[in-house]
């Protein structure tokens, strides 16, 4: 993974945040961090602006805000690869997999450069996929939604990020299955990445999870521990439960 570049403060910062589609405004004065070595969920309902979130901080979405800085850098405005090669990783809901490819076929394609011993590389994701070591030589489209999910989250890595946006990571995958992304998730907070990841999933989050930031109608409602979440039925009745 990429070398801390020593800058003090948040990994992540975002102050006052807004986005559009179009007329459409979807975010509002979005305000959230995310520390070295830490893992947060931005927590809402389906179309609550999670999703938009993590694609305005990757630069997929023209934003308007009063700060968005990584690692020290200024990232608003820059164009999606710019911000990838500074280390923000960015794993979408739909995988966008290179169905086509073989699983190391799609490794390649993610793969850039990075200093330091603990960059990763297709061995070391092997290790941590074990799955994906088993059907190296298989093309993507011949993969169950799980195992695409942890090929998306490989390839992401292989691109040696020190910041890994995840979105919606348990969606649509069997319970066994979720229980192994959140091991995994855990596992790479372990390693020292921080991660940002979208769910509707409490009781995931709250497995892998440090804190939270809980989205509604493109408004952050609530921040807090995931202790503290827990303990407060209402946020969780107001705005996560369907």
């Amino acid at each position: 993974m990429t070398a801390p570049s020593g800058h003090a403060g948040p990994l992540l910062e975002v102050r006052r945040m807004n986005a559009r589609y179009g007329a459409a405004r979807i975010l509002f004065d979005i305000s959230l961090a995310v520390d070295r070595g830490e893992a947060v969920a931005l927590l809402g309902r389906n179309g609550a602006g999670k999703s938009t979130t993590l694609k305005a901080i990757m630069g997929l979405v023209a934003v308007e805000a009063e700060a968005i800085r990584f690692d020290g850098h200024d990232i608003a405005g820059l164009p999606p690869f710019r911000i990838a090669r500074l280390g923000i990783g960015y794993v979408p809901e739909d995988r966008r997999i290179f169905t086509d490819l073989t699983v190391a076929e799609n490794l390649e394609v993610g793969r850039r450069a990075a200093g330091g011993a603990t960059a990763w590389d297709v061995e070391r994701l092997f290790a941590l996929f074990p799955n994906l070591a088993d059907t190296r030589d298989r093309r993507a489209e011949q993969m169950s939604g799980g195992e695409q999910q942890m090929l998306t989250i490989a390839r992401t890595l292989m691109g040696n990020p020190t910041l890994l946006l995840l979105d919606e990571p348990s969606e649509g995958l069997a319970p066994v299955i979720v229980e192994t992304m959140g091991e995994t998730i855990t596992t790479l907070k372990r390693e020292g990445l921080s991660i940002l990841l979208c769910e509707q999933n409490l009781q995931f989050a709250n497995a892998v999870c440090d804190r939270a930031y809980v989205i509604e109608t493109g408004h952050i409602r609530y921040e807090g521990t995931m202790a503290e979440l827990a303990r407060n039925a209402e946020v969780s009745r107001q705005y996560l439960t369907v």
